[in-house]
């Protein structure tokens, strides 16, 4: 792990920022444990849990079958017998194969059984495309997972809520699930050495403005900050929300902020019909109709299955010209969307 000149910091990645907690967790409680495909010999599809499988043994770091079913439905029972497993999905398309375990056991028994049965589960997934692994391997499903009233729903966009948001969620009662996008694995930068624990309950602000606000989470901050960049160089104050937890949605940073700024830009990698950006439109005009100066604009992926082709995949996924535009948009500078100009 290389070290920056400021003791209080280390350069890392968000791939050893997510090995690094778990390695907290397995360390700090002997109820946990990690559970899924290829997440101990081979070190886990995306290399999180590399080395785990050595440091704590077969017990701890467990190889599941090829049976998303079989080993989610394996962790709620472990969970309901005590335990606080941590279930890896390979990729969020193969947790379709165990939704009937997510929606109708995990996210129900605790409602059903009158608050006898929690159920502390917490399951990780890679989310995403922009890697050109195909429709497949490309799907952006959190939204439909936000849907689901007994569970929380986590999208970690920095290092530093890679490192620090496992711990709240092993610490949580109910069913957690953690969104990974799989574009974040190789960023790197400082992780603060007195960072701590996410408070799961709130959005972060993280780049204030006055002018309009991009609201984004996961895979897509990164653009959503770029964005904001080239405004504001533009002369366009920018503030960028990072959503951080995406059910429960924290209305009140959202709507805080363009009570502010008056003006809105959801990007969200999901496609556009019922996604998780049409929740937050909607909120936004039931909540705030009169702070907007502006419709509500939304950055969203093509209805489209996600192209291979790599110059066909960047023209489906949200991109930093179109958040740009957006929030060109919702100023004045370009005209509105159908119109001409």
């Amino acid at each position: 792990m290389a070290t920056t000149g400021d003791p209080a910091e280390r350069k890392t990645t968000y791939r050893e920022a997510l090995r690094d907690a778990l390695r907290e967790a397995l360390g700090a409680d002997e109820r946990v444990f990690l559970m899924g495909e290829d997440v101990g010999r081979y070190g886990g599809c995306f290399g999180v849990s590399l080395g785990l499988l050595e440091e704590f043994g077969p017990e701890r770091i467990r190889d599941a079958p090829l049976s998303e079913s079989a080993f989610v439905g394996a962790g709620i029972g472990a969970a309901l017998a005590g335990m606080r497993p941590i279930v890896e999905i390979m990729t969020v398309n193969f947790s379709l194969l165990a939704l009937d375990q997510i929606l109708n056991n995990a996210a129900t028994l605790l409602h059903m059984s009158g608050g006898q049965l929690p159920v502390p589960i917490v399951i990780r997934m890679t989310t995403g495309a922009g890697r050109q692994l195909a429709a497949q391997h490309s799907h952006s499903l959190e939204g439909w997972y936000a849907h689901i009233p007994g569970i929380r729903v986590l999208a970690p966009a920095t290092i530093a809520d890679a490192r620090h948001m496992l711990a709240p969620a092993l610490a949580d009662p109910d069913p957690v699930l953690i969104f990974e996008h799989g574009g974040l694995y190789n960023a790197s930068g400082d992780l603060a050495a007195d960072a701590g624990p996410v408070d799961l309950d709130h959005a972060a602000i993280r780049r204030p403005g006055t002018d309009v606000t991009l609201i984004a989470y996961g895979g897509s901050l990164p653009k959503a900050m770029a964005a904001a960049d080239e405004l504001g160089s533009g002369g366009i104050s920018a503030e960028v929300v990072d959503l951080r937890t995406l059910r429960p949605l924290d209305d009140a940073t959202i709507g805080g902020s363009v009570a502010r700024t008056h003006r809105a830009v959801v990007v969200d990698e999901g496609w556009r019909s019922g996604s998780l950006a049409a929740e937050i439109s909607a909120r936004l005009t039931e909540q705030h109709f009169y702070d907007l100066d502006a419709p509500v604009e939304r950055v969203c992926s093509a209805e489209v299955p996600m192209p291979y082709a790599r110059r066909l995949e960047e023209a489906a996924l949200p991109q930093v010209a179109g958040i740009v535009a957006a929030a060109r948009r919702t100023v004045g500078t370009l005209p509105a969307v159908g119109e001409a100009g």
